[in-house]
C-alpha cells in the first residue's frame, strides 16, 4: 500500500511541478511533509541538500530518497516511477504540439506568462529552505537560541565565494562540509579536554 501511495504522491508532484526541480520543492514539501508526514521539516532541508549533491534531477533524487525511507527499494522504485512518468508523457505531447504550433502568437504569450510564476515558485522554495536552515524550530523567530548562527555564516560565506570569487558549487559545498567537520571535531575535543 505504501508503494502505491508513494507512486501517486510523486505522480502528482511530477504532473504539477512546472519549472524544474527547485520550483517543485514547495509541492514536494506539501506532499511528503504536510500531507503524508513521511519526513519532518528538518529532514526536508536535509533531503534538499542530499538531492542537490547527488547527480540527476533534484525532484527525481528526492523521490528516490523518500521512497527508500518509507518503503525501501520497492518504495524508491515506485516513487521514482511516479515522479518521471507524467513528465515523459507531457514532454512527448508538448514536443509534438510545440513543433506544430510554435509560430502561433498565443503560444508565445502563454510561455511568457508562465516565466514569472516559475520564478515565484523557485523563490518560495528558497525561502522555505532558508527558514528551515536558519531557524532551529523551522519558524522565523529570534526568541531564545532559535537562530542557527553557523548556518547563517555558512550561507554568507557560500554566497560570497559563489558570487565574488566565482567558485564552483561543488567546491563551496565541500568547503562548507569540511568546515562543519572541523567545527564538530573541535567542539568534541574541547568538551573532553581537562580544564
Amino acid at each position: 500500500m505504501n508503494c502505491l501511495r508513494l507512486f501517486w504522491a510523486f505522480a502528482y508532484i511530477g504532473a504539477f511541478s512546472f519549472g524544474g526541480g527547485y520550483a517543485a520543492m514547495p509541492l514536494i514539501q506539501s506532499q511528503i511533509v504536510e500531507r503524508y508526514g513521511w519526513i519532518t521539516p528538518a529532514d526536508f532541508a536535509d533531503l534538499v541538500t542530499i538531492a542537490e549533491m547527488t547527480p540527476g534531477p533534484i525532484a527525481v533524487n528526492a523521490a528516490t530518497f523518500v521512497g527508500n525511507q518509507v518503503a525501501g527499494i520497492p518504495g524508491a522504485a515506485a516513487a521514482t516511477a511516479g515522479c518521471i512518468l507524467p513528465s515523459c508523457l507531457f514532454v512527448t505531447v508538448l514536443a509534438w504540439l510545440y513543433q506544430r504550433f510554435r509560430h502561433m502568437a498565443l503560444l508565445k504569450k502563454i510561455l511568457e506568462s508562465l516565466r514569472p510564476a516559475v520564478v515565484s515558485m523557485i523563490f518560495t522554495s528558497g525561502l522555505t529552505i532558508l527558514t528551515t536552515a536558519f531557524f532551529r524550530n523551522g519558524q522565523p523567530s529570534l526568541a531564545g537560541r532559535n537562530l542557527n548562527l553557523r548556518a547563517v555564516a555558512y550561507f554568507l560565506a557560500a554566497l560570497f565565494f559563489l558570487r565574488r570569487k566565482k567558485a564552483g558549487p561543488i567546491q563551496v559545498m565541500l568547503s562548507c562540509g569540511a568546515a562543519e567537520v572541523i567545527y564538530q571535531a573541535a567542539a568534541l575535543a574541547f568538551r573532553f579536554l581537562p580544564l
